[in-house]
């Protein structure tokens, strides 16, 4: 098991290199990231090329017999880059250029950037591919993060036409396809079409989705460009990752075509971020771990793994101590097998001054100090390897277009897509039954259960897949708003909703709900109410039976929730935003049906198995009895296998 952390050396005086080191040995430490924020350190003016400093840093690093992963420093342009061509950098949507001063202001279609970047990474590749204290590669650092996902600059506009052009082919095409004579909207020629910079009421959502897919080819592109490089360079004496930010749902980029060309996928884990008050909750985070482990459907890297307090300008929740380490332990027991926490020290200047670390400002062991070397100490004496596969007989499945389509027109304000993939991977892991998070390009036919939130767009290609599946003996969970648009996002005319089919049922009508307001369903065989919010279809089941009814004056007569015989499978609908209660009722019926393994645990309390290991994690506040296992506050325990 690999355990490093996150090392920014060029921060703090050189002096202080031989006793970090030495502190991160005995902490048990045997990995360090560097310089993915240093462009200007090996490059402090064009073409003037030093590499003395780290070159420094890694020799230490080898005496000290720590291994280096190096990032490529493109994330942070130098000063001289963006004075001498400020062509470079990024535009909001109002057409306002991204100063110099923050990071990833860089536009990921300029030619000059991707030019100036691939030097770069060319020349660092050179020098250090033969290293061998460097084990590997981060490209750039969080793709997409923090806004830089998007950009409306003129060479992405012209890039954007020219992405429709070689997509459409010709002008009379893409109106057909967008039904531009709404709004007097047609083109006489690609080069009319606008960048959807903001406009009185809104642009047309099949330009739009088609936006969000042009900005996910230019950073797969940018992306893929780095990864050539390096492959060029290196071979496989050294892997190539890259470290995907949190809340990948709302980023206009396809992690999966990126993750395809790496070696590894690497994941930043901050169940805690500055303005949060309390983390998110353990299935949250639980759902991204199991996202990246399905990438490659390997095991991954966490380059990132909190350790204190974080904020920029506002700081957030202090983890209770045992807290930051019980989270390591969960990303360990969904597939990580290497572990860097950030960071090492608290920086006392920049932005990031207020990101702890290992150590703080002090720069004397403490708490979180301990806390780690406790941790490594109990992984490495419980006799885990992390090379044990994770076989999962669930997966959830997203679509990167729906998502998009969803973003462009969410319908409800209170609608989110990652909370409604959370309203149906959470009662699976409250009985801690393993799930994968998987693109809707994958085989299907490896689990016993697919979960599929809010199917708004279904492709033809997902609708067959699907059908098969459920034919064949699968079990289906789709929830509202399924099956009524196309791959363009324009609404069904006159054509069959595959999803209705599938699911033996007819939308008759449907109502967005806003804040504040609820709706009441009823059980239809125990007569219990229960409370639903953001949205809800109104059903009439053709094949389907009804288990979930609406219990109100106008529409008591239509299902919420169904379930239909499809085939040798059974497909459930769950039209609604139903509460906790309702999802885990349906999921445990699941569960017992299609023997899939679970185990029931107090809440709070997760329990994941990793070959021979059970990994047990208390997420609560409170001290919890298990069997005969007692756990105290936050407290983590490694078992054989329950």
């Amino acid at each position: 098991m690999h355990f490093g952390t996150d090392y920014y050396p060029e921060q703090w005086d050189a002096n202080l290199i031989d006793s970090d080191m030495k502190w991160m040995k005995e902490l048990g430490l045997n990995v360090v990231r560097i310089a993915e924020f240093a462009w200007h350190i090996f490059e402090e003016e064009e073409r003037k090329y030093s590499f003395d400093f780290f070159d420094n840093v890694i020799r230490k690093a080898k005496e000290h017999d720590l291994k280096v992963i190096l990032g490529t420093p493109t994330a942070t342009m130098p000063a001289w880059v963006a004075l001498k061509y400020p062509e470079v950098l990024s535009e909001d949507e109002n057409g306002r250029k991204r100063v110099f001063g923050g990071r990833r202001q860089y536009c990921f279609n300029s030619q000059k950037y991707i030019e100036l970047s691939s030097k770069i990474v060319e020349i660092l590749a050179k020098h250090y591919s033969k290293e061998e204290q460097v084990t590997g590669w981060q490209i750039d650092n969080e793709f997409g993060h923090e806004g830089s996902d998007m950009c409306f600059c003129p060479i992405c506009h012209r890039g954007f036409q020219d992405f429709l052009k070689c997509q459409y082919k010709d002008i009379s095409v893409l109106n057909r396809t967008y039904g531009t004579a709404f709004w007097s909207q047609t083109y006489n020629s690609f080069c009319e079409i606008p960048i959807p910079k903001p406009t009185i009421t809104t642009h047309n959502p099949s330009l739009m989705l088609d936006f969000y897919r042009f900005r996910a080819s230019s950073i797969s592109n940018y992306a893929k460009m780095q990864i050539d490089i390096l492959k060029k360079y290196v071979g496989e004496r050294q892997f190539i990752t890259h470290n995907f930010s949190g809340g990948l749902f709302d980023k206009a980029m396809d992690f999966k075509n990126i993750g395809k060309s790496l070696d590894i996928v690497s994941y930043d884990n901050y169940p805690v971020w500055g303005g949060l008050k309390e983390p998110v909750p353990p299935y949250s985070t639980a759902l991204y771990l199991d996202m990246m482990r399905s990438i490659k459907q390997k095991n991954f890297c966490v380059m990132e793994q909190l350790i204190g307090a974080q904020g920029h300008q506002i700081i957030g929740y202090l983890p209770r101590p045992g807290q930051a380490t019980m989270w390591t332990l969960q990303s360990i027991a969904h597939g990580a097998e290497s572990i860097l926490f950030f960071r090492e020290r608290a920086a006392c200047k920049g932005a990031e001054q207020f990101c702890y670390g290992i150590l703080d400002h002090g720069n004397k062991p403490g708490r979180k100090y301990y806390e780690v070397k406790k941790f490594i100490e109990h992984v490495h004496n419980s006799g885990f390897e992390p090379t044990d596969d994770i076989n999962s007989e669930i997966a959830l499945v997203y679509d990167m277009d729906n998502i998009w389509s969803w973003k462009i027109q969410p319908q409800s304000r209170l609608f989110d897509f990652t909370k409604e993939a959370e309203r149906l991977y959470a009662p699976f892991f409250r009985l801690n039954s393993k799930v994968d998070v998987v693109s809707s390009d994958v085989d299907f036919s490896k689990y016993k259960l697919l979960l599929i939130p809010v199917l708004m767009l279904a492709k033809n290609e997902i609708s067959d897949r699907i059908e098969a599946f459920a034919r064949n003996g699968g079990t289906v969970v789709f929830s509202f708003r399924a099956g009524i648009k196309d791959i363009n996002n324009n609404i069904l005319f006159n054509s069959e909703n595959r999803v209705e089919s599938i699911a033996g049922i007819k939308i008759i009508d449907f109502e967005s709900l806003h804040e504040g307001q609820s709706v009441e369903i009823k059980d239809v065989n125990s007569n219990l109410i229960f409370s639903s919010t953001v949205w809800r279809d109104l059903l009439e089941c053709t094949t389907a039976q009804p288990i979930f009814s609406y219990n109100d004056d106008f529409y008591a007569k239509y299902a919420a929730i169904t379930k239909n015989k499809y085939g040798n499978g059974i497909v459930y609908y769950v039209g609604t935003g139903a509460e906790s209660a309702v999802v885990d009722k349906i999921a445990r019926e699941i569960i017992l049906k299609n023997n899939i393994a679970y185990l029931s645990t107090p809440n709070g309390v997760e329990i994941y198995s990793r070959g021979e290991k059970s990994f047990i994690m208390n997420h609560t506040p409170d001290p919890i009895s298990f069997r005969e296992i007692k756990l105290a506050p936050f407290e983590y325990k490694i078992t054989n296998i329950i």
